[in-house]
């Protein structure tokens, strides 16, 4: 089935969505915004005898239990989408804002989608955000699927960049939809908030699979670009949240792996260690797993702190064993001076939603209380990771649970697994990582 034929006609699914909603608590004395990423619409989800057809983003592989909201083996269907945002307008939670970062197509072949499908999708997207949040100021940022080809984001306009400066205009200033009809990153202040400014960074053009951009010192001069705006901030006392798609760091799944090349992940780190004073967090997207980092300065202490949201797709490939379930996130911030209090992370029960035909989003944990800390400010956040760290640790397990969304409760993680976890937590630079893993846990030289 074809995936335009489909795109056009997803306004249907609008007509008696369920209503959700969490019981309205007193109002926090704290801001609040939310952060939604990598829905990856699949439109040509459908239920079918055939499971080798259910989706495209199967790529052929059976779907091991389809429903109305989904199935691991699937990116998401409309519905599951429009559940998450209905949740999200039904909560009772009052929010400032709205980041969102990144990919809305779904994972197939090149060949099945093109530039006028990727807009498309973007467009419907959008247009379900605005059209249910018709008061909320949102941040998006690109993330490497909302391109075709997949990962080939360039360093100069291009037809998307042009096409998503015009879907976003509502909530952007007229320099920020210029810059981002020219590299695909913008820089914009908050409305409700005067002093708060938002970095959407294009970090896909540090992608690994980014050919456009290999051997380019700074693509499309965003490196600069950062820079100035960091001091221009810092100069009028303003903070700054960085929003981008792909994250700083390393992987925490793999040894020694950043998600960005090597290179320009150092170069970013050391942006961020010189202008921590104005970053009050970094929000990102991509992994589709829940975790945290802390960025510490060249002495080692920490301050910056860092959060990878989990996905609100449940796709997973045909070898993996674990996946996630669809989760979406609430931050908590000081209406002062921004620093980062709390964060709610909800999700959605997959399997149960489809055995009950409803979608009953819920919390799965609030961060400071699960974890026993103050607040996620650098300093809690490193102490948690040394927690963590510690042989045998409650906390942990927790959170390695917590990594997948609560999708398998079983899920055991090795000593190396560990390894590779809290050097991905505590170590963004590859001198403290290597450093990590050597005095921690590997014996050998790497």
């Amino acid at each position: 089935m074809a995936l335009r034929a489909l795109l056009c006609c997803l306004g249907a699914l609008w007509l008696g969505r369920p209503g959700l909603a969490l019981p309205p608590g007193p109002a926090p004395a704290a801001g609040q915004f939310w952060h939604v990423t990598d829905l990856h619409l699949d439109p040509t989800y459908h239920i079918t005898d055939d499971h080798t057809k259910v989706c495209a983003s199967s790529k052929g592989t059976n779907a091991s239990n389809p429903g109305p909201f989904g199935d691991v083996m699937c990116d998401s269907p409309y519905y599951l989408i429009l559940s998450a945002f209905d949740f999200i307008k039904n909560s009772g939670q009052k929010a400032s804002f709205m980041i969102w970062t990144g990919d809305s197509p779904p994972h197939v072949p090149v060949y099945e989608l093109s530039t006028d499908t990727v807009i498309t999708v973007i467009a419907n997207m959008t247009t379900t955000v605005q059209s249910l949040f018709p008061n909320l100021q949102v941040f998006p940022a690109l993330g490497n699927h909302d391109y075709w080809p997949q990962d080939q984001l360039p360093v100069f306009t291009s037809k998307v960049y042009n096409a998503v400066a015009n879907l976003w205009k509502p909530w952007l200033d007229e320099e920020a939809i210029q810059t981002l009809k020219k590299g695909g990153f913008y820089s914009q202040k908050v409305s409700s908030n005067p002093n708060l400014r938002i970095i959407s960074l294009n970090t896909n053009l540090y992608y690994g699979p980014n050919i456009v951009t290999l051997n380019r010192s700074d693509p499309a001069n965003q490196f600069e670009w950062l820079e100035n705006t960091l001091n221009i901030s810092q100069q009028n006392n303003e903070k700054v949240y960085i929003i981008a798609h792909i994250p700083v760091g390393y992987l925490p799944f793999s040894m020694g792996t950043t998600a960005m090349r090597e290179f320009y992940n150092e170069k970013l780190i050391s942006i961020f260690r010189k202008y921590s004073s104005v970053i009050a967090g970094q929000f990102y997207g991509h992994t589709h797993k829940d975790s945290i980092m802390v960025l510490s300065d060249e002495k080692g202490s920490p301050v910056n702190s860092a959060f990878v949201a989990p996905a609100v797709t449940p796709v997973k490939g045909a070898l993996q064993k674990q996946t996630n379930n669809p989760g979406v996130r609430l931050f908590q911030y000081d209406p002062h001076d921004y620093k980062l209090l709390d964060m709610l992370q909800f999700y959605l029960n997959l399997t149960d939603a489809n055995l009950k035909g409803e979608s009953n989003w819920q919390l799965e944990y609030t961060l400071t209380q699960t974890y026993d800390i103050e607040d996620l400010q650098p300093k809690s956040l490193y102490g948690l990771a040394k927690e963590f760290a510690a042989l045998d640790s409650k906390k942990f397990m927790k959170y390695y649970n917590y990594y997948f969304v609560s999708y398998d409760s079983n899920v055991v993680c090795s000593d190396l697994c560990k390894a590779f976890q809290i050097c991905a937590i505590m170590n963004l630079d590859r001198n403290s990582y290597v450093d990590c893993l050597k005095r921690y846990y590997i014996k050998h030289n790497l």
